[in-house]
């Protein structure tokens, strides 16, 4: 689960709990929930929102042990990570991941779907584990790696040899935009980047507008999902 506080301009959605954060629907609707009650406050002139977790993992990506190998729920939580990748990309203002432990698969895409990604240099790494475990990689996944990492080289280190990045090493790579010392200065990096971007006044709805922009090879390839799988009934 998780929840939502917000100091000065700042939201902060913490992952709650010691697990591994898998993506599972309770957990993404849980995400999405923080979302909408983000959209719905009052509207200041400019905010900012700094995602972390608690523990060990940003995120272990899906929930297959939820699954059970069963097609429809591995649908099903790929439609709803879906819908929040899209509510991420259009909230009306910057978006900032401190990663304070390992984000794999899918809890690596959830965390390039925001604008900046710190990450702790203790502990962690940023992983695309789908060669690892015997999976294909998604092709939305693609598509939002490609906007994410721009060299080619690194793309296929990350999914061809499924290199576990530690944060230098990503930061190297252009794939996280700085490295910190430990958790604690991890998410206050963070939150003083996200204090700076609330300095330069922006339109938050401009703002989100451009960025949909900037990722709309991302929004086009999932724009087929348009409401929930129609597999939760059956489930």
């Amino acid at each position: 689960m998780c929840t939502l506080e917000k100091r000065g301009d700042i939201y902060i959605l913490t992952l709650t709990g010691s697990d591994e954060h898998r993506l599972n629907p309770t957990l993404v609707d849980s995400i999405r929930s923080a979302l909408r009650r983000v959209r719905a406050e009052p509207a200041s002139p400019s905010s900012a929102l700094v995602t972390i977790a608690e523990g060990k993992f940003f995120s272990n990506g899906f929930d297959l042990a939820w699954a059970h190998s069963s097609q429809p729920r591995l649908e099903l939580m790929s439609a709803k990570l879906q819908l929040l990748v899209k509510e991420l990309i259009s909230l009306p203002m910057p978006t900032i991941a401190a990663v304070t432990g390992h984000a794999s698969a899918a809890g690596m895409i959830l965390a390039l779907s925001h604008d900046y990604v710190l990450m702790r240099k203790d502990r962690g790494f940023l992983y695309m584990s789908e060669l690892d475990i015997g999976l294909v990689l998604p092709d939305w996944f693609m598509v939002l790696l490609k906007c994410k990492i721009g060299d080619a080289k690194v793309r296929s280190e990350i999914i061809l040899t499924a290199a576990k990045l530690t944060a230098e090493m990503a930061a190297v790579r252009g794939v996280v935009h700085s490295a910190h010392v430990g958790a604690e200065e991890t998410v206050e990096a963070a939150i003083r980047l996200g204090q700076e971007l609330v300095k330069r006044g922006w339109d938050g709805n401009v703002y989100g507008k451009n960025r949909m922009v900037v990722l709309n090879e991302v929004l086009e390839k999932i724009g087929t999902v348009t409401g929930e799988a129609k597999t939760v009934s059956k489930l």
